[in-house]
């Protein structure tokens, strides 16, 4: 998964012979997950179809304030298209818009949606060599610089002039990668490491049983999302489960037991700056594994268990600069037992669940959750689902560390 994904993307569009490329542009946004608007400066729609565009995007096409053609069509306000985005990316990016860009000059759709945009806007110039060197074109680039707008550098190559040198629009894969690795560069998490295990543990009775619980691994698979989305490479140590998770930033281990589940943790854990331990590991496994299918009897069958590694404590004892975060699902005496599991294990927080929560605890997708710090301070959340607890889970830890 991009880290575009499920970004609301404005592409502006002017009348340069490179706004061909667009069609292609939209095609690579849209395959990374974004949902993707187009407006044009009327000059545009020599170059490139609002047909083509919008039939790519599957959604109208902007050109104009208002369909001259049609004297009951609403207005095309410009301010909710500002709004609606994420970011915005002016591509190609004439000498011509540029400088009205730096001037305010707002006499088409696509400048006045600039002008009201809030979110970071990307452009690409597309020029000819001497109009891209000359001395005012740069003052536009420095001063649209300024405005904090973000400029993706022309590349080198033939010209529609049949010049060679400067001045060609980035070709739409380099736009995509720059965009990515400008929003991952920002990230709060950008550089980190973070380890996660989720999902129940399997205890291996015979060949057929094993011992388990109820655990889907969804809140462990929700904070390595968050994680990753926060610009962090995670570790995602996952127990059996049916989900399935799908990002660049994070790289699933698959375990069985809570042996194999110790085993990556070890691995691991040196190289990360954050640890969560979201997995309801086994307390318990049978002492005794039977090779073959044990058969049923008409007596009373009983099985000898031992303790399985304590995970969390280990982690705790060996804890360096780790942020460490626990897991604490209670039925009784909720905050005194997750305080002394806080203390006892030597966490930095601990995220407190209770099965007498409605909607909370295993299998459903909320949670209702209280966070408790190193100080004992307590934040304590509604239910809500558990993507959104992932993301309270980080704020807290991010507020946490820049203490």
């Amino acid at each position: 998964m991009s880290v575009l994904s499920g970004k609301k993307i404005l592409i502006g569009v002017t009348a340069g012979i490179a706004a061909y490329k667009i069609a292609g542009l939209v095609r690579l946004f849209i395959k990374a997950g974004t949902q993707v608007k187009v407006v044009m400066t009327p000059a545009a729609k020599d170059f490139v179809t609002p047909l083509t565009l919008s039939t790519l995007s599957k959604n109208e096409v902007y050109s104009s304030f208002y369909n001259e053609e049609d004297e009951n069509a609403v207005w095309n306000n410009h301010v909710d298209l500002g709004l609606w985005a994420d970011l915005m990316i002016i591509a190609p990016a004439t000498a011509n818009t540029l400088s009205k860009m730096a001037t305010g000059n707002s006499d088409n759709l696509l400048l006045a949606t600039y002008l009201s945009a809030k979110c970071p806007v990307y452009f690409a110039p597309a020029m000819d060599l001497d109009m891209y060197k000359h001395p005012s074109t740069n003052e536009t680039f420095k001063k649209l610089q300024e405005f904090g707008n973000i400029m993706i550098p022309s590349e080198s190559g033939e010209l529609a002039s049949g010049l060679v040198g400067q001045g060609r629009m980035a070709e739409p894969e380099t736009i995509v990668d720059f965009i990515e690795k400008d929003i991952v560069s920002k990230l709060p998490l950008k550089g980190q490491n973070v380890l996660i295990t989720a999902g129940p543990t399997y205890e291996a009775i015979d060949p057929v049983r094993f011992i388990g619980n109820h655990s889907s691994g969804r809140m462990g698979i929700e904070l390595a999302m968050a994680a990753a989305n926060l610009g962090a490479q995670v570790n995602l140590v996952l127990g059996p489960s049916s989900l399935r998770i799908d990002h660049s930033f994070v790289n699933v281990i698959n375990v069985v037991s809570a042996e194999d589940m110790y085993q990556a943790v070890v691995s691991n854990y040196d190289s990360c700056d954050i640890a969560i331990a979201s997995a309801a590991v086994a307390d318990y496994r049978p002492k005794h594994v039977s090779d073959q299918k044990i058969k049923k009897a008409d007596t009373a069958f009983s099985i000898e268990l031992e303790r399985t590694k304590d995970i969390l404590k280990w982690m705790g004892a060996e804890k360096k600069d780790q942020f460490l975060v626990g897991f604490a699902l209670e039925t009784e005496n909720e905050e005194e037992n997750a305080k002394k599991k806080l203390k006892n294990k030597n966490l930095d927080l601990i995220v407190l669940n209770s099965l007498n929560d409605k909607g909370a605890g295993f299998k459903g997708e909320t949670n209702k959750v209280s966070l408790i710090n190193h100080k004992f301070e307590i934040k304590a959340f509604q239910l809500k689902t558990k993507a959104e607890v992932a993301k309270d889970i980080f704020n807290e830890i991010n507020a946490l560390k820049n203490e």
